[in-house]
C-alpha cells in the first residue's frame, strides 16, 4: 500500500490545482457584461445570418482522412527508427511482415474511401 501513496498525493495535487483554478478564475475574472461583450466573435468578422445552414460534408471527410493518414505516418515512425536494430537482433523479417500487414489493412481502408468517392471533390 505504501507504493500507491505517491500516486494518491499526485492525484490530490492535480485535483486541487483544477479546483483552485476554476474557483480563482470565477472570482478573479471580469464582471462586466453587456450585449456587445456577450456576442459571438469569430476571427474579427461580423456575424451574418443564421449559423444553422446546411453545408457540404466534404470538409469533415477531408479532416477525417487527414487524421487517418497522419496516424498512419505516426505508426511508421517507430519502425523506421528501429529498423537497423531489428535487423541486427534477428527480428527484421518478423517486423517487416508486421509492417506489411499494417500497410495492407491501411490500403484496404484507402480503397474503401476511394470507392465511396470521398476523394472526388466534383461529386
Amino acid at each position: 500500500m505504501d507504493n500507491y501513496f505517491p500516486i494518491l498525493i499526485q492525484v490530490l495535487v492535480a485535483a486541487g490545482f483544477v479546483v483552485t483554478t476554476l474557483v480563482a478564475t470565477h472570482y478573479l475574472g471580469p464582471k462586466v457584461k453587456n450585449k456587445h461583450k456577450d456576442e459571438n466573435f469569430e476571427c474579427g468578422i461580423e456575424e451574418q445570418g443564421n449559423a444553422r445552414f446546411p453545408f457540404s460534408v466534404k470538409y469533415f471527410m477531408t479532416a477525417i482522412l487527414f487524421v487517418l493518414f497522419d496516424v498512419e505516418v505516426i505508426f511508421f515512425y517507430p519502425y523506421a527508427v528501429n529498423f537497423k536494430n531489428m535487423q541486427q537482433s534477428g527480428a527484421g523479417l518478423e517486423a517487416f511482415v508486421a509492417v506489411l500487414i499494417f500497410v495492407f489493412i491501411f490500403l484496404c481502408g484507402f480503397y474503401y474511401v476511394k470507392r465511396k468517392g470521398a476523394l472526388d471533390w466534383e461529386r
